[in-house]
């Protein structure tokens, strides 16, 4: 076993095997910035929640098996460069984007602050250290993929959307939107990485309000908190200046509140515990 790095979230390992290993953490990222404090039992949960979705979405992948607690064995595949994003509702970076003219997004949409589009859109993004909103004009000049790779990672992401965001419907939750990863298996598209709370937003629907920020139950806690403190801004101002962003110590209520929320998700969409 060979050690390849670590994410944000998970280290790597080459199991020489033709297959990796996944070793999810209690790390936790936000606005790319990683931060010292752990989400107890959070590793375990995307540990969970990959196995989950990987064997509930009827969608060829590279899932084998899980090992331990936090721990999966998948096979290795050459990642495709870009992040399928799927968005449902008028929310996050997208009303930003949005007020800049930088996108567009249906007609017919409410720009209320977490109103349902009228369908989901497909806004993806590359893949670096600080992902890039692209279309399929820049994707295909910068040939990232060919059309018809672009077309069916588009159709493909939204169908993935409609079916994850039913079952998230019958356990009480709306799923916002979702960010997905792809490669190539033997020549063929295959969903790839994990699949989890931190690829996704997702919201309780008895709480669910229009014009307002909504709960969740993802690491949207800690983007709020960052947020509402000021830091958020004090990241962008340190990129801009050509600085490494400095993570602040997360308060322990904002620890417990999402490590319960990791925990309690999956709970509910899958019907078991940890």
């Amino acid at each position: 076993m060979k050690f390849i790095g670590s994410g944000k979230v998970k280290d790597v390992y080459d199991m020489e095997d033709g297959t990796l290993l996944f070793k999810f953490s209690d790390r936790v990222s936000a606005y790319d910035v990683k931060f010292h404090d752990p989400i107890p039992h959070k590793g375990e949960a995307l540990t969970k929640f990959a196995e989950f979705w990987f064997e509930k979405l009827p969608v060829k992948n590279h899932f084998v098996k899980s090992v331990s607690k936090n721990e999966i064995i998948v096979k290795k595949m050459q990642m495709i460069p870009v992040e399928c994003v799927v968005r449902g509702y008028f929310y996050g970076s997208l009303i930003s984007r949005w007020n800049a003219g930088e996108i567009v997004i249906p007609e017919g949409s409410k720009t209320e602050i977490a109103a349902k589009l009228p369908k989901p859109i497909f806004d993806p993004t590359t893949k670096s250290e600080h992902d890039e909103p692209i279309n399929k004009k820049i994707a295909l000049e910068r040939k990232l993929v060919t059309e018809d790779e672009y077309n069916f990672l588009e159709s493909k992401s939204l169908e993935i959307y409609d079916t994850m965001y039913g079952i998230a419907d019958a356990a009480g939750f709306i799923l916002a939107d979702l960010k997905l990863e792809f490669g190539k298996l033997d020549g063929v598209i295959t969903l790839g990485d994990s699949i989890g709370p931190d690829e996704y937003r997702m919201w309780p629907k008895e709480t669910y309000v229009v014009g307002k920020i909504q709960e969740s139950y993802d690491k949207q806690i800690l983007r709020d908190w960052l947020t509402a403190n000021g830091y958020q801004k004090q990241f962008d101002d340190a990129r801009k200046a050509g600085k490494e962003p400095i993570a602040p110590s997360i308060p322990p209520e904002i620890i417990q509140k999402m490590s319960s929320r990791y925990v309690d998700s999956y709970k509910l969409i899958s019907g078991k515990t940890l």
